[in-house]
């Protein structure tokens, strides 16, 4: 029996896990719930969640998470969306619980600062590409290694040329073909300003250069990511495009649950595609390159532009290319007084400023408003 902590238990990572514990309960006990409680109906079902589960602990709002992440359990899962998600992941391995994060924003933009305090293994991945490498590299050694493979759909506008891509609408933008997705990730999906996030959270997980992180556009989403090692043999981990599976990896790790996703049926043909990531279509993977490699605060940049261009994108006020385009110029005027992140281990981080939580949440700040400033004067 596992204690259970689960924050942003309203959200679709959060009812999903609470699924596998309704039916899984020798397995699972919920110990704190928590939840941001942003609307009357997120509010009333967290309530009737409460009522089901009976946790020792429960409440809405980034304190309360704070507060249960640092409770005892086997496993804290962040299911929060967004940045607020960082103070909670630093609370759970402050605590040492095991975190099965879904929360990719708090390691991103806090990438050193969860480095900082995770122990080695503390950390299991819920986002599906990383649960595929997790469970991938168990075939070899770190050192037989030789690079990761992030897979992408390539969402609703693959094959288009920037050209294009200049009049889509924002309607076109929601149509992912595989998800249900809330607006900013099935629009981060269609810009692949996701994919570039992904690759950011697949070097902080993994400790895997970004010259070794590849994209490759694969539409079905059967294969979720792969491991090419050094003797040529790739080692992938296949299933429904759904996330069950790495919810319930990231739960029970390493242990796996029974029949927490029904299998590739394997008796109906079908076709799978791999195609190259086209860059110059799509420039928020090089982008997203070009940031991890700077480090420090930049992720934050990156992420939080983006999310004030997905808004004026949906509002109106910003084309569809518009969005990288945008991130990149707030990346460009970004300064952060930290020109780099040096290797885990390599001793180089000596001579560094350790970065905060200040630090993070202020340059978050800082791009939100000139990302602002930039559109009102565009």
């Amino acid at each position: 029996m596992r204690d259970v902590v689960i924050l942003g238990s309203t959200g679709s990572i959060g009812t999903q896990a609470l699924e596998l514990v309704r039916r899984n309960p020798d397995r699972f006990r919920v110990v704190a719930l928590t939840a941001g409680g942003s609307s009357p109906a997120s509010t009333a079902l967290f309530e009737r969640q409460v009522a089901e589960f009976a946790p020792a602990f429960h409440g809405l709002g980034e304190g309360a998470s704070v507060e249960a992440a640092a409770r005892a359990a086997d496993v804290v899962l962040n299911g929060i969306t967004g940045a607020v998600g960082l103070r909670p992941t630093l609370a759970a391995l402050e605590a040492g619980n095991t975190l099965a994060l879904a929360n990719k924003e708090s390691l991103i933009i806090g990438g050193p600062l969860v480095k900082r305090v995770a122990e080695p293994g503390q950390i299991v991945p819920v986002d599906s590409e990383h649960s595929a490498i997790a469970q991938s590299l168990r075939a070899g050694s770190p050192d037989e290694v030789r690079r990761l493979v992030v897979t992408a759909s390539g969402g609703p506008f693959r094959g288009r040329s920037r050209a294009e891509l200049a009049d889509v609408t924002p309607a076109e933008a929601l149509k992912h073909p595989n998800f249900a997705m809330g607006r900013v990730i099935t629009t981060n999906s269609a810009t692949l300003v996701n994919k570039g996030l992904e690759v950011i959270e697949a070097h902080l997980l993994f400790d895997v250069p970004f010259d070794r992180i590849e994209v490759v556009v694969h539409p079905q989403q059967y294969i979720h990511s792969m491991v090419e090692f050094t003797d040529g043999a790739v080692v992938a981990q296949l299933g429904l495009p759904t996330m069950m599976v790495p919810i319930a990896m990231g739960m029970a790790w390493p242990d796996r649950i029974a029949d927490a996703e029904t299998p590739i049926d394997w008796t109906k043909a079908s076709d799978w595609r791999f195609e190259p990531l086209d860059d110059d279509a799509f420039p928020a993977v090089r982008l997203a390159r070009h940031v991890g490699q700077l480090g420090a605060t930049y992720p934050a940049v990156y992420n939080a532009a983006n999310e004030v261009c997905v808004d004026a994108f949906h509002e109106g006020r910003l084309p569809f290319t518009g969005i990288v385009d945008t991130v990149a110029e707030v990346v460009e005027r970004h300064g952060s007084g930290v020109v780099g992140i040096a290797p885990v281990g390599s001793g180089a981080h000596d001579s560094l400023p350790a970065l905060t939580v200040e630090d993070v949440l202020a340059a978050d700040a800082w791009a939100r408003e000139e990302t602002a400033r930039l559109l009102e004067t565009a």
